[in-house]
């Protein structure tokens, strides 16, 4: 698996549906995420449709959804991913696996997961955020341990969650996915994309374990 630096304008008409977007933010909580998950990423959301403007001259906009703080409300919201790139910190953009975008991704069923959760206002899960990090006792599911509980949502939650419901990662306890452990799962294109930040900064790991591995 291999990563490779390539600008937002390279990559915006080739974004699609279900690519998720990754984030490591320089903010307190995002410094303490990476610190808890020893990782280079503190946040995901991830490509909800793109939309075209109503004229004749062919303009679109992606939009991103995601469970985070911005525009005054902390929670599940849509936002021009353009908007985004001013995000402080580094981002990435990992495509889904064409085989399985064909095969194993109910299009609609994610669309409408996610625009309900929106529409619901849902408010970003700090503790469950937290907690899902937290995996010394997970095997016997004690302290740190999260049920499956989505009347609030944290980032990867959230995505995770809608890909459950889009049949792409079979049965997962969404609720102990973190922002990394989503980047990890074994569903993405070979490659993934720096789109801001320092050269060299990776997500380990990549692509490397089945989404099975959250059922739990």
């Amino acid at each position: 698996m291999e990563m490779k630096t390539i600008s937002y304008q390279e990559a915006r008409s080739l974004m699609q549906p279900g690519d998720v977007v990754a984030f490591g933010g320089r903010a307190p909580f995002s410094l303490l995420t990476k610190f808890m998950t020893q990782s280079a990423v503190s946040h995901v959301g991830v490509i909800l449709q793109t939309k075209v403007l109503e004229d004749s001259s062919g303009r679109f906009f992606n939009q991103i959804i995601e469970s985070t703080e911005l525009n005054g409300f902390t929670g599940v919201q849509i936002n021009r991913f353009s908007e985004r790139m001013s995000y402080d910190g580094d981002i990435w953009w990992l495509p889904l696996c064409p085989e399985l975008r064909e095969t194993s991704f109910d299009q609609r069923r994610f669309y409408d997961f996610l625009f309900n959760q929106a529409k619901d206002r849902k408010v970003f899960d700090i503790s469950q955020a937290l907690m899902s990090a937290f995996d010394l006792f997970d095997g016997i599911k004690g302290p740190g341990y999260n049920e499956r509980d989505y009347s609030r949502f944290f980032c990867s939650e959230l995505v995770a969650a809608a890909f459950e419901e889009a049949g792409l990662a079979g049965s997962v306890n969404a609720s102990e996915v973190t922002p990394v452990d989503l980047c990890r799962w074994r569903i993405y294109d070979k490659h993934y994309y720096l789109l801001k930040g320092e050269k060299g900064t990776e997500i380990t790991r990549f692509n490397s374990k089945a989404p099975a591995e959250w059922n739990r």
